[in-house]
């Protein structure tokens, strides 16, 4: 989250056969989102400035960059990631106890900006 509101963080990636394990919509560009904190307060608000679906290959370096995680090229970025997808929450959430992923993976990637702080915040 602090990420976010310093604006070190500027784009986030999911996977999207969870969207559509859970029957859910992908995100849209100029949709907003409240970013809470670990009390589940609002602390912001984002809004999505570009959504892209690609195969997990071809997530590029910006994008592995925005994250704002300290990732320093593509393969760190995937390291990273890999191993939170693999992870037994994950594999659980998604219902499969023996889900991977690989190049053909598609993921959602979303860039986007900061809107405003909460009430109190500012």
């Amino acid at each position: 989250m602090a990420a976010i509101l310093s604006g070190v963080k500027t784009s986030t990636s999911g996977l999207v056969v969870g969207y559509e394990r859970e029957n859910e919509p992908l995100p849209r560009a100029g949709q907003q989102f409240a970013v809470v904190d670990s009390a589940d307060r609002p602390v912001a608000v984002i809004e999505l400035t570009e959504v892209r679906v690609v195969r997990l290959a071809d997530v590029d370096l910006q994008h592995a960059l925005d994250e704002g995680e300290g990732d320093e090229s593509v393969a760190q970025w995937r390291a990273g990631h890999e191993e939170f997808w693999h992870s037994a929450q994950v594999r659980a959430e998604l219902g499969d106890p023996d889900f991977t992923v690989n190049d053909d993976t598609l993921v959602l990637t979303q860039h986007f900006r900061l809107v405003s702080l909460a009430a109190e915040d500012q």
